[in-house]
């Protein structure tokens, strides 16, 4: 059992030091030149799965928000049906306002492109 773990352990970490080769690239970037409101939650997310939280926030702080806001909304609609709708919908309001706050700060700040 413990050899197992040890297999799968060295295989996640093989995965995640390659993984930044299969990003996909922005196409609103690509066309533009800009970044759009969803540039960096591919790296972010890659930085949180290897445990660097810093790095992870640094790239894109609505990360764990967003993650957060998944799973609590499938959670909700898979156990509450539709008595859930508002909580899940306010959840969306505070995410989204968030990335709207991160997107507003690249751009005031001058880090868009």
């Amino acid at each position: 059992m413990q050899l197992l773990s040890l297999y799968i352990l060295s295989a996640w970490t093989s995965f995640l030091g390659k993984a930044d080769s299969f990003f996909i690239p922005c196409p609103f970037k690509h066309l533009t030149g800009y970044d759009c409101p969803g540039c960096g939650f591919q790296r972010s997310l890659l930085a949180l799965l290897k445990g660097d939280f810093k790095d992870s926030f640094s790239l894109y702080p609505p990360t764990v928000p967003l993650l957060f806001t998944v799973v609590i909304a499938l959670g909700a609609n898979y156990w509450f049906k539709n008595r859930s709708k508002s909580i899940i919908q306010i959840l969306y309001m505070i995410t989204g306002s968030i990335i709207l706050v991160n997107y507003l700060f690249k751009i005031y700040s001058g880090r868009l492109v």
